[in-house]
């Protein structure tokens, strides 16, 4: 989240259950300067509307992927990008990476995303 307002995004919100994590984060970003600045908000990612965001930035498990794949394409705009760290997600053609092992991301743009779908869902045999 600090990244990402380094690098100009702005609101830059992270979403945490756990409180540790959350308390982590939040001293994390005080340390470096940026209070105030960002937020992490003790909500859960699976009942926060996405639909005015417009870059997402995930560190999740490869299970959780397939259902966020699905929360994302329902949610999100098309103008937004999702990048996804360490692990990529499974069916989804990204359009751009950058890293190798465990420093690798993924960037995925969801007009993209849509049209690859769709167009592998018409090409499927009914």
């Amino acid at each position: 989240v600090v990244e990402a307002y380094k690098q100009g995004l702005r609101p830059a919100v992270g979403y945490e259950l756990n409180p540790w994590l959350l308390c982590l984060s939040n001293y994390r970003a005080w340390k470096a300067g940026y209070r105030g600045k960002v937020a992490f908000l003790k909500k859960d990612l699976w009942k926060v509307n996405l639909s005015d965001c417009y870059n997402v930035i995930v560190f999740l498990a490869p299970s959780v992927k397939p259902p966020l794949a699905a929360k994302l394409l329902a949610e999100l705009p098309d103008e937004a990008r999702v990048v996804a760290g360490r692990f990529p997600f499974p069916f989804w053609t990204p359009t751009s990476t950058l890293g190798q092992g465990l420093e690798q991301v993924w960037a995925y743009d969801m007009k993209e995303v849509r049209r690859t779908a769709q167009s592998s869902a018409e090409g499927s045999p009914v």
